[in-house]
């Protein structure tokens, strides 16, 4: 099956080169064919998709047009699909049928979008490689004996294999750019709050933000325009206009300012990655940009800040999982206390419940201080820090991760080497700013991917640098099997 971006999708449709339901059961076949090794799909729902695109292909004969009309898509599988199970990868939630969708779900639904089924993901999104599902890893599709990057692992496993069009991802510390970058795709982290958080599972709710995975930064710029925008039931989210992010994607960058943080090039990054963004940088100095070094001198203690804020928030969100209301129930309870203890520790995986542990111990009395108020005080430098680089600079750059994918149960009992593969991305979660990932170049086979960073809801800006590098390389058109 040839790969196909969004845009080559849409040219097809409109000129009758094949129906939305043969292109449907196209990927319908292509997912039965490679996904019980790939593992990128939790659920499937390929009837209700064959549905859909015979609605589809009915609108486009009365000369109906929607945006993505017709172009099948995946959701990760913690936006909240109405009737269909919505897992959020734990045992807890495995048999949870969502009795709404999320509003980032039903405005690409009532945009055309065809939805194939719910994505593979670490267990409420917490993770760096997929490890951590309670469905089992999905394989990154470059090498199936590596990790695909978490925690929206399955969304770009799905994209990267050609398993659908398109898929969406969160991204809490680097959820959506870590797999991207790992599996050779584009992901975009927008600002927090410019995509409607109402109906997807909070991991971290200050930090959580959903955003396309694509394979192109001109497919992304059609998912953004879709998935954002105000969203009265959000209380996070950013009541401003949304621009038309296709409109400047082919402006010109000649004289854009881009910056490069010298903290992100230091010991413990791959030398094959930093050669492949060295050569990005004087690709797009030859398009005219300049570039400038500048420093950011606390993001060294953003890790650590990190995992001290994410958890406490999701000790917080995930106590409503107790066995009472919905989620997983142990059998024959003695009283209620066995019954929120068995449980929560039956229902929830390792990972998840050490998150919990250090989150409830950084909110407890004596402690509250010392560690969580002091993370928050961190994260407010690392913000005046960025405020700082942006007076003189416009686009942040640099690696997207210190390494290419790593074996399968390589890092699972090291989980600060674990943790540190978020190094280069927590930060712009911290603080709130935009980020993608594009690809970059290949390292031993395996893709290497570029980190941009902007101001806040500057992501027309990111998207035009991204596509105007894709101009100049096609590294994003590479699929699995192409390079050795």
């Amino acid at each position: 099956m040839k790969q196909r971006t969004i845009v080559e999708i849409l040219k097809d449709l409109d000129n009758k080169t094949y129906s939305s339901r043969e292109l449907t059961q196209d990927y319908i076949d292509a997912i039965e064919a490679k996904d019980k090794v790939l593992n990128a799909f939790i659920t499937k729902d390929f009837e209700a998709a064959l549905a859909r695109a015979d609605e589809i292909d009915q609108l486009r004969s009365k000369g109906d047009t929607l945006l993505l009309a017709g172009v099948p898509i995946a959701h990760k599988d913690i936006f909240c699909t109405e009737g269909v199970r919505t897992t959020a990868g734990s045992k807890m939630l495995e048999n949870f049928i969502a009795p709404y969708s999320s509003t980032a779900v039903s405005q690409l639904a009532d945009s055309g979008a065809i939805m194939l089924g719910k994505a593979n993901m670490d267990e409420f999104a917490m993770g760096s490689s997929n490890e951590n599902s309670f469905f089992g890893p999905a394989r990154n599709p470059w090498d199936i004996t590596k990790i695909p990057g978490g925690s929206s692992g399955g969304s770009a496993v799905a994209v990267a294999a050609g398993l659908c069009a398109a898929a969406t991802g969160t991204d809490t510390g680097g959820s959506i750019r870590q797999p991207a970058s790992m599996c050779g795709i584009t992901g975009i982290k927008p600002t927090y709050g410019r995509i409607s958080r109402w109906g997807i599972i909070a991991y971290a709710s200050s930090l959580d933000q959903a955003g396309p995975m694509t394979r192109t930064a001109e497919d992304a710029a059609i998912m953004l325009q879709v998935m954002a925008g105000h969203d009265p039931k959000d209380s996070t989210s950013i009541d401003a206009p949304v621009p038309d992010y296709q409109a400047s994607i082919n402006d010109s960058i000649e004289g854009l300012r881009i910056g490069l943080c010298k903290e992100y090039f230091g010991d413990g990054l791959d030398d094959n990655i930093a050669r492949a963004i060295q050569s990005a940088i004087s690709l797009l100095e030859s398009k005219g940009a300049t570039i400038t070094e500048v420093s950011l001198p606390t993001v060294k203690h953003a890790i650590p800040a990190y995992y001290v804020i994410a958890p406490a928030e999701a000790s917080a969100n995930l106590a409503r999982y107790d066995g009472v209301r919905f989620g997983y129930r142990c059998d024959e309870p003695k009283d209620l206390a066995d019954l929120y203890l068995r449980s929560r520790t039956e229902g929830f995986g390792a990972e998840v419940k050490n998150r919990i542990m250090v989150g409830c111990f950084a909110l407890s009395a004596g402690y509250y201080d010392a560690y969580y108020g002091k993370a928050q005080q961190i994260r407010r430098l690392i913000k005046n820090d960025f405020m700082e680089a942006f007076k003189s600079v416009d686009v942040l750059l640099g690696p997207t991760t210190p390494s290419t994918a790593f074996n399968l149960g390589e890092k699972v009992d090291d989980p600060i080497s674990m943790y540190l593969q978020d190094i280069y991305t927590v930060t712009s979660n911290l603080v709130g700013l935009p980020a993608a990932s594009i690809p970059a170049g290949f390292s031993n086979g395996m893709p290497i991917g570029m980190q941009l960073i902007g101001n806040y809801l500057s992501e027309a800006t990111l998207l035009n640098v991204a596509h105007q590098f894709q101009l100049e390389t096609d590294f994003h058109l590479k699929s699995p099997g192409e390079v050795s």
